[in-house]
């Protein structure tokens, strides 16, 4: 598989993952689920600003994605009963950010030479 396809599919599977946590499975009980949905896409629907542009839009959702691994790191240590979702949540972006991390690398190298 192409790794900018892989980021892209890591990047759609990470806005699924919080549909499904924040919408379906765990919504929250102190705030609407639209909200509680609207501040967990918001921050991933930005890089789509940039979409004609893949490479930037891959950027941007890559510097995102380090707030969803941040939050997935939170809720895995704090809250047991979301821990899956949330190692979900961490290898998604971890994923993401390897992913391009490996194509900038590879685009540096040819470069290079």
């Amino acid at each position: 598989m192409n790794l900018r396809r892989m980021a892209f599919a890591a990047w759609a599977l990470l806005a699924a993952l919080q549909i499904a946590w924040h919408g379906l499975l765990l919504p929250p009980t102190r705030m609407p689920v639209a909200i509680a949905l609207g501040f967990s896409l918001l921050p991933l629907a930005l890089p789509l600003l940039a979409i004609r542009h893949p490479q930037r839009a891959l950027f941007w959702a890559g510097l995102v994605s380090l707030l969803y691994f941040s939050h997935g790191v939170m809720e895995a240590w704090s809250a047991p009963a979301e821990r899956a979702l949330a190692l979900a949540e961490i290898v998604l972006s971890v994923l993401l950010i390897a992913a391009l991390g490996i194509t900038a690398r590879r685009g540096h190298r040819r470069t290079d030479v």
